[in-house]
């Protein structure tokens, strides 16, 4: 089985608005149905778990029923941390996935996922044992000796940009977050599943990423977002 493990157990204080940012509706559609349903139409996805923050769930469930969001088959509680979040949705998965299953972890909040992405961090999991979309780092990284100058800089052909999508499969995904959440390794606020498996000693596989990929955090995120779904939509129309 592939399942996916939806992010959506954020506030999104930063966006500053009333409802959290993964709830706001778009066009008349909530942000988070748009990435669920970049899950819903891929072949390759058998089921969808959500991470919803606590007391959202019923709306989720309302919202799923009105999309057509039949690959919903499990909800679960957000935790207070990023990685609490993406913990509770891999121990949900205990009793029904199988170590060699893949889970693929994404943003709710990263609506804008191209089949291609997807298809590829799936290809890398079923190949080397994970799949992490990447794209390369395009600007230049100076690191800071204090507050006003620097002489040292990253060459950045060595670096990539990781998000999410990101594939595991579930037997090695499972242990990592028992040991992480056991021993205190990985599960600083800004940490991810992939920055947890490289402080375990796991080494990621690049898989495809795109720049569409974006991450709503701002309200310029947001205005990005509405720029593409309405270059779509008149598309669509013409």
């Amino acid at each position: 089985m592939n399942a996916a493990v939806i992010i959506a157990g954020g506030s999104g204080h930063r966006m500053r608005q009333e409802i959290p940012k993964q709830f706001l509706n778009v066009y008349d559609k909530p942000v988070l149905i748009y990435t669920l349903e970049c899950f819903q139409r891929h072949p390759e996805i058998d089921a969808i778990e959500v991470v919803c923050l606590e007391g959202w769930e019923e709306i989720l469930r309302a919202y799923a029923r009105q999309f057509d969001i039949d690959k919903l088959r499990w909800i679960v509680p957000g935790g207070e941390t990023g990685q609490e979040s993406i913990r509770n949705g891999v121990f949900g998965l205990r009793e029904v996935c199988a170590p060699e299953d893949i889970v693929v972890i994404h943003d709710g909040i990263r609506p804008l996922v191209d089949d291609y992405v997807l298809s590829d961090v799936l290809v890398k999991c079923r190949q080397y044992g994970n799949g992490v979309t990447s794209l390369p780092y395009n600007e230049q990284i100076f690191v800071a000796d204090d507050e006003r100058s620097t002489v040292r800089y990253i060459p950045r052909d060595t670096l990539r940009r990781v998000s999410t999508p990101q594939a595991y499969r579930y037997g090695r995904l499972l242990s990592a977050y028992e040991q992480a959440f056991r021993e205190g390794i990985g599960i600083q606020a800004s940490s991810y599943a992939n920055t947890l498996m490289v402080d375990l000693g796991e080494r990621l596989y690049f898989a495809a990423g795109s720049d569409r990929n974006i991450k709503l955090t701002t309200k310029d995120d947001l205005e990005m977002f509405k720029s593409y779904v309405k270059m779509e939509r008149d598309a669509w129309l013409k």
